[in-house]
């Protein structure tokens, strides 16, 4: 009787083992449960290798590095489900900071100087949804188009100036704290994302999203607007571009024409590491959250341990790579185990 009961426990467990790791390997598969992973793997490794990575003051200056470019990968990430892009994103951000710029310096007060931010914004969304949804252009030759033309009239318009003279209430937005350790740009990036949430899983207008990502000929014979609906996304990734600027600019306080350079591919970086398919169709603002928050943990510990900008820049291309690799090969394995069990 024995030796049946200790057969029948040791292929309980046999049977158990695989099943677990089975478990294990179907838990990595979900992209954001390996980015979360990942993300507590980089807090852990920084602390350890830096003693002032744990300083509270540090961690809050670490947001500093990516809540600029998370308010913008948030409608940038809906943008790419619905099969779109706007690679325009930094150029709008210094075109909208020189308008800034300009305005302050004839004595605009802060109110005016951040409608002048949002208004410039919305005007270069507005115009880049219209070129490619009223006349059928591919998003990403007109995106390419209208980065070169926006940066192109920030040169024209400034030179070689920078212009600094911002009114002191300004600074706020970029330097000012809500409560404590907490930023106004970390708390602003925070409620974004959880409207954005709601918007993309919990609203019609997110299910119009995936619809037209997934087949956009369908979408449009169900009855939705296709053409609007991505009108509208455009808009509000130049309004959000917009908003990027006043926060970048008040950091800083003062626009030169090279002010947020190279910006879009961090933006299209942090959304694609975030799970958002490029092709359209799939994607999750948690997701893009976690991709803001490691990017910006690895580029902070990178620089309290003195690094060159090269070497992080190729630190960080081989973390993309790895970070993209790895659910791939576990799905492989998954895959081969479910077939080899069959």
């Amino acid at each position: 009787m024995a030796k049946v009961l200790s057969s029948t426990a040791l292929s309980d467990n046999e049977t158990a083992m695989p099943a677990a790791s089975a478990s294990l390997l179907q838990r990595l598969a979900c992209w954001e449960s390996f980015l979360l992973l990942v993300t507590v793997a980089v807090f852990f490794i920084n602390a350890a290798a830096s003693p002032y990575f744990l300083d509270v003051w540090n961690l809050s200056d670490a947001t500093f590095n990516f809540t600029e470019k998370a308010i913008i990968v948030l409608p940038m990430a809906m943008l790419i489900i619905a099969r779109e892009i706007d690679l325009s994103v930094a150029s709008i951000i210094a075109l909208s900071s020189t308008l800034m710029g300009f305005c302050a310096q004839q004595g605009m007060a802060t109110p005016a100087l951040v409608a002048v931010g949002l208004a410039s914004g919305l005007a270069c969304g507005l115009l880049n949804g219209l070129l490619v949804t009223r006349f059928g252009l591919s998003s990403i030759v007109v995106t390419i188009g209208t980065m070169s033309l926006f940066r192109g009239i920030t040169y024209i318009l400034l030179g070689d100036q920078v212009l600094n003279q911002y009114p002191a209430s300004f600074a706020y937005f970029g330097q000012g704290y809500v409560y404590w350790v907490f930023s106004f740009e970390f708390v602003l990036f925070l409620g974004l994302a959880l409207l954005f949430y709601i918007a993309l899983h919990r609203t019609n207008f997110g299910r119009r999203t995936y619809a037209i990502g997934n087949n956009p000929v369908a979408a449009y014979y169900s009855g939705i607007n296709v053409n609007h609906h991505k009108l509208v996304l455009f808009v509000l990734v130049g309004v959000l571009s917009g908003l990027a600027s006043i926060l970048l600019t008040s950091r800083l306080g003062s626009t030169r024409p090279t002010i947020a350079l190279g910006w879009e591919l961090g933006v299209v970086t942090m959304a694609v590491l975030g799970g958002v398919n490029i092709l359209g169709g799939a994607g999750s603002i948690s997701g893009v959250v976690i991709a803001a928050f490691l990017m910006g943990l690895v580029t902070f510990g990178l620089g309290l341990l003195n690094v060159p900008g090269i070497v992080m820049s190729i630190i960080i291309g081989v973390m993309l790579i790895v970070v993209i690799s790895l659910p791939i090969i576990s799905k492989r394995l998954l895959a081969k185990r479910q077939g080899g069990a069959g």
